[in-house]
């Protein structure tokens, strides 16, 4: 089912998630039992993101390091056991940053092939290790162009300008950014661009993590303003780690209200847990009352934090 249709036709707010594929040569157990936790919940669908190659560093045998360009597989993978084992709907992360719009389209076929009509249309992030593009290939240089390619797809257009095909079904999802894009000059802007993505053809938005729920109002209502009427999710995040006080706000650009900062940073380092749980608590009551669509959580690894919050919002 469409997200957009798993939203209408809820009879209260869903709670969504978002996982990360093992790194290259991990186990696949520990995501198994990650999976597994939070399929108990019923959740209507998993968010699975998507790594474009990325410069790291390597240590040999000698100790000598050296660069090496490497991937993180397993998103489609992931993706048909999400849907298939677990019956619940896949919604992979589909990335301008790293992919011609040719390995993009590739990637499409073999998500209808699974029956995945789910996908989130993100630029990306440079990792650092630039990709080449080979003559005849071509680039979405943003995530409004990306959107217009999943769009034309949806009307059976596909890139080699061959005879109509089969029209695709996909749900597109895009992120919004209620403390604004880190790159974006202004708010204004950043909106101008959200605009832009929804009148692309996008069919709904997921937030990037905010731990102040003003910030989700006014930038719903800022869109509203500009006529933006697509659900717009709000996403979360359990801070866990005395270290998120400074890493999430620089890496994420969000705002750590300062009852939050105060009392995760005046607590002993194995309570932080508990802290960040009552906030989610608090904030998830908070924006289902002022009327958000549903919840959706970025979880890591480990599932004990999320499911405490979720069990107590639905109790």
């Amino acid at each position: 089912m469409r997200v957009v249709d798993h939203l209408s036709r809820a009879a209260s707010p869903p709670i969504s998630f978002e996982i990360i594929p093992p790194r290259r040569g991990s186990s696949l157990a520990e995501l198994l039992g990650l999976i597994e936790a939070l399929a108990a919940f019923r959740p209507p669908f998993i968010d699975i993101t998507s790594h474009p190659a990325e410069a790291v560093s390597v240590t040999g045998a000698s100790g000598q390091v050296t660069k090496v360009t490497r991937k993180r597989p397993g998103t489609l993978g992931l993706c048909a056991l999400v849907q298939y084992k677990y019956r619940i709907d896949a919604v992979p992360h589909v990335l301008c940053s790293g992919f011609t719009r040719e390995e993009t389209e590739d990637f499409l076929i073999e998500l209808r092939y699974l029956g995945i009509d789910n996908l989130l249309a993100l630029r990306g992030d440079d990792k650092g290790a630039p990709k080449r593009i080979d003559a005849g290939r071509s680039v979405n240089e943003d995530a409004t162009s990306l959107v217009a390619q999943l769009a034309q797809l949806n009307r059976g257009t596909y890139l080699d300008g061959a005879d109509p095909g089969d029209a695709a079904n996909f749900c597109i999802g895009v992120a919004g950014y209620p403390e604004k894009h880190g790159l974006a000059p202004s708010l204004e802007a950043d909106l101008d661009a959200l605009e832009a993505k929804v009148r692309a053809g996008a069919d709904y938005v997921v937030t990037q993590m905010f731990f102040n729920s003003d910030h989700y109002r006014t930038f719903v209502a800022a869109c509203r303003k500009r006529g933006i009427t697509v659900p717009i999710i709000p996403g979360l995040k359990v801070l866990t780690r005395k270290r998120h006080l400074d890493a999430l706000p620089r890496i994420f650009g969000c705002e750590l209200p300062e009852p939050l900062r105060h009392a995760a940073s005046r607590c002993p380092s194995d309570d932080v847990t508990d802290v960040g749980i009552a906030w989610a608590i608090e904030q998830g009551r908070t924006l289902l009352a002022q009327g958000a669509p549903s919840l959706h959580f970025y979880v890591m690894q480990d599932p004990a934090p999320v499911s405490a919050v979720v069990r107590a919002l639905k109790a």
